[in-house]
């Protein structure tokens, strides 16, 4: 049985986001791509392209027994993933004044932003917070933010293959087997944008007929 994901609406993702204070930039940047966390934490200047909106996602970071380690992503390729338009002013401030080779994100006294620091001092107590407000939002954990990043994908239009770029899958196949569940929402969709597509005059012609005494016919 799969493990049930947290997804955050685009709402609740802001409640979540403000509640982070000057770090933010971080939760809303995880969300809106879908990279992983060690993608994030590696992140260097000169692969963010303010003009494209893009970032090229070329190395990560892991920590093995606590260990900061060098790693290739996890599908060892080389993405470029899109960002949306309202971060660029926070990307552009991160990157504003470092070095090409300095990282964008990064945690006391310059050092790579690990994931256990940022959950305990920032995003539990965010989280925390965000449903004692709002009791539907879900319990979500940092890694969920990659999961709402494909849900808010899909519920905007992206096709599997746009998804499965922007998160670095594989393949298609492995995207849809991971979200099958957003898939079959994307599939009500359609059968309401066919709907809505079809000339009201085919519909017309198409319904004139009682469909009852075409089953009647001998």
């Amino acid at each position: 049985m799969k493990t049930r994901r947290g997804y955050l609406t685009h709402e609740q993702l802001a409640q979540v986001a403000e509640r982070c204070g000057q770090s933010a930039d971080i939760v809303l940047f995880l969300a809106y791509t879908g990279v992983r966390w060690g993608e994030m934490a590696a992140l260097k200047a000169d692969r963010v392209d303010i003009s494209r909106r893009r970032v090229e996602i070329a190395e990560a970071v892991s920590e093995p027994r606590g260990l900061i380690t060098w790693v290739t992503p996890k599908s060892h390729e080389r993405r470029s993933v899109p960002f949306p338009e309202f971060l660029t002013p926070r990307l552009r401030l991160r990157c504003e004044g470092k070095h090409p080779d300095d990282l964008v994100f990064v945690g006391s006294a310059g050092a790579v932003l690990r994931a256990g620091n940022f959950r305990n001092r920032v995003f539990d107590a965010a989280v925390a917070s965000a449903i004692k407000s709002d009791s539907s939002i879900t319990r979500v954990t940092l890694h969920d933010l990659r999961h709402t990043a494909a849900s808010l994908a899909v519920s905007a239009g992206a096709n599997v293959k746009a998804v499965q770029r922007m998160l670095g899958h594989a393949s298609a196949a492995i995207t849809l087997d991971v979200y099958a569940d957003l898939f079959d929402d994307d599939l009500d969709a359609l059968a309401e944008a066919l709907n809505l597509v079809v000339p009201a005059a085919v519909v017309l012609k198409m319904c004139s007929t009682d469909p009852e005494s075409e089953f009647k016919k001998p």
